[in-house]
């Protein structure tokens, strides 16, 4: 029987509190074999402090965390971002070809980061990788993308390749091998939302790997809704290093991801273009006047 039907109060399931199935319990994300409960991935760059991260990472929950190639020699221990990180608690330390502007350079990042990472206690073939010539607009080289994913996939990377809400670019990279991919939701940095929706929406309904949305997301709505229209994670930057209290707006990203998915999981009603009551609007009046 269902909260909204009428009852005498009598009625024992509606005087106590019932336990709600909570369908995120068993909801883990799953890219090349590992699996997370978080679907939210952060971002390292920007930040105000070492500090500031820390605090992000933590209280966002996120077990995948990216970092830029110069934060990657863990042997060094010179980036003090890199350094405050508990690696313990992390699941993958993503490192990205950020500053790659052709195939070649992000093959050679990806391979250096390999070789430091070797020893730490995350896996050391995972890479986001970027590609982007242009230092003024920061998009993505969708043919040199493509040529560094499949010699990336073939030398045995974990590749997440970053690229243009490009339904037909996104399903070749899945056809080579990448473990996802990750469509933007508008221009690195902006903050905008999601001004690719209709795009990153089609490439959602047919892909068979997991697909990030990935820069752009400025707002923890933002993500929600990408999280609402069945997008399997995010990945949020920007948004969290430049706002005023980093680590609560981890926190609010966190809370806005898990309430997307819980929304997409549980399944929508279906819109309509004329006003329906939720409520009867006849027989209780008419009672009334007899």
């Amino acid at each position: 029987m269902s909260v909204n039907d009428t009852d005498n109060g009598n009625n024992p399931s509606l005087t106590e509190a019932t336990p709600v199935n909570d369908v995120l319990a068993n909801d883990a994300l799953t890219i090349a074999g590992l699996r997370f409960t978080s679907r939210l991935m952060v971002g390292t760059g920007k930040f105000p402090s070492p500090q500031a991260v820390t605090a992000t990472v933590e209280q966002s929950g996120s077990e995948i965390v990216t970092v830029a190639l110069r934060r990657v020699d863990l042997a060094s221990g010179g980036d003090p971002t890199l350094s405050a990180l508990d690696l313990s608690r992390l699941k993958v330390l993503l490192p990205n070809t950020s500053g790659a502007r052709n195939a070649d350079e992000a093959v050679r990042l990806a391979q250096l980061a390999r070789k430091m990472l070797r020893h730490a206690p995350v896996p050391d073939n995972w890479v986001k990788l970027e590609v982007t010539p242009d230092p003024v607009t920061l998009l993505p080289d969708p043919i040199e993308t493509f040529a560094a994913a499949k010699r990336l996939v073939e030398e045995g990377f974990v590749v997440l390749p970053y690229i243009h809400a490009d339904y037909i670019l996104a399903r070749r990279l899945e056809e080579i091998g990448c473990a996802t991919v990750m469509p933007l939701a508008a221009p690195i940095g902006t903050n905008k939302g999601l001004k690719t929706r209709d795009t990153i929406a089609k490439i959602i309904e047919t892909a068979r790997v997991p697909v990030v949305v990935d820069a752009g997301l400025g707002r923890p709505s933002h993500a929600a809704e990408a999280m609402e229209m069945g997008a399997d994670a995010v990945l949020v930057n920007t948004a969290l290093a430049t706002a005023n209290d980093c680590g609560q707006m981890g926190a609010a990203f966190a809370e806005a991801v898990r309430a997307g998915r819980r929304g997409y999981l549980a399944g929508f009603g279906a819109e309509s273009e004329q006003a329906r009551a939720s409520s009867p609007l006849t027989g209780f009046l008419e009672t009334l006047d007899g």
